[in-house]
């Protein structure tokens, strides 16, 4: 049998069923701009790089509900593969309020990316990460992405922090904005001066380039509340504040430390954007800008 039908056994969840409250107050609109949804294996199997536990769009809207969460990008998860159905069902349940990334094969057709766009997708993520299996040539997804100009998409890239310089030199050419994951998962221990944060900080100079100042539980090695990764999302909000956007990446999946409290997340925003100001265009006004939500305006111009 297969390890990815709907007979696997479940795995242990990967979020806490009992989330702390926030003491920070969301502004309105707040966005969570990276999240998954995945299955139930029931309905929609799993057949990717991984099997993790269920955890379906109810699960993710509840968690919203309670953190003063209004809008979402949800990030199609490798543990489903190219088959997009779970994602796409999720957006079909909030409309223009939760927005996708997709996962596709550089050739993917024309019919199916304007397809795609009609159900709220609005770029496509590549991984250059060991553990999700080898990613597509970057030469090859650069050249796929003027295809995604005519849609108004962009590029989402997650990969290993000492891969940014080798992948600077191809992702500078993009005709596409490019998303960095998780602040090009640095590790924290090694300091600001560290040669990866410094290469990410070199590609931000690029005015196509945004970053998801998410992923501090990855990112810490003191563990919550991820002082140690604030330097690095505060130097990214101050420098580039109009390119920074936010996630909690729930469910949190192939985590190796304790399970994120999703409320701590949220109250890390008060260690990264302490002036409203920044909480505002990290949470609201870039997330609205970039993936248009709600009644669609003008696709993102391309560079």
């Amino acid at each position: 049998m297969s390890p990815h039908t709907a007979d696997t056994p479940a795995v242990p969840p990967t979020w806490t069923a009992t989330p702390s409250k926030s003491k920070l107050k969301l502004p309105p609109g707040a966005c969570d701009a990276h999240v998954h949804v995945f299955g139930p294996r029931a309905r929609f199997p799993f057949g990717g790089s991984y099997t993790p536990s269920d955890a379906p769009k109810e699960v993710l809207f509840a968690r919203h509900q309670f953190l003063g969460i209004e809008r979402c990008v949800i990030v199609h998860s490798a543990a489903h593969g190219y088959d997009l159905a779970a994602t796409a069902d999720a957006l079909a349940a909030k409309g223009g309020a939760y927005l996708g990334v997709a996962l596709m094969p550089v050739d993917v057709s024309d019919a199916e990316l304007k397809r795609r766009d009609a159900q709220g997708f609005r770029g496509v993520r590549f991984h250059y990460m060991d553990h999700l299996g080898k990613g597509a040539p970057i030469d090859e997804v650069i050249q796929f992405a003027a295809r995604l100009a005519d849609i108004g998409w962009h590029l989402q890239i997650h990969m290993a922090a000492d891969r940014i310089g080798q992948l600077t030199p191809a992702l500078k050419r993009s005709p596409v904005p490019v998303v960095i994951d998780h602040m090009g998962r640095i590790d924290a221990s090694r300091g600001l001066e560290q040669e990866p944060f410094r290469n990410l900080l070199s590609l931000m100079a690029d005015r196509k380039v945004w970053v998801k100042v998410s992923g501090a539980d990855r990112a810490t090695r003191q563990g919550p509340p991820y002082a140690d990764a604030a330097p690095f999302a505060r130097m990214l909000v101050e420098e580039f504040g109009d390119r920074c956007v936010w996630g909690t990446d729930f469910p949190h999946p192939n985590h190796d430390g304790p399970i994120p409290d999703d409320g701590v997340l949220v109250d890390w925003l008060a260690q990264i954007a302490p002036k409203q100001a920044q909480l505002q265009a990290l949470l609201v006004d870039n997330p609205q800008r970039f993936y248009r939500f709600g009644k669609l305006g003008p696709a993102i111009p391309s560079p």
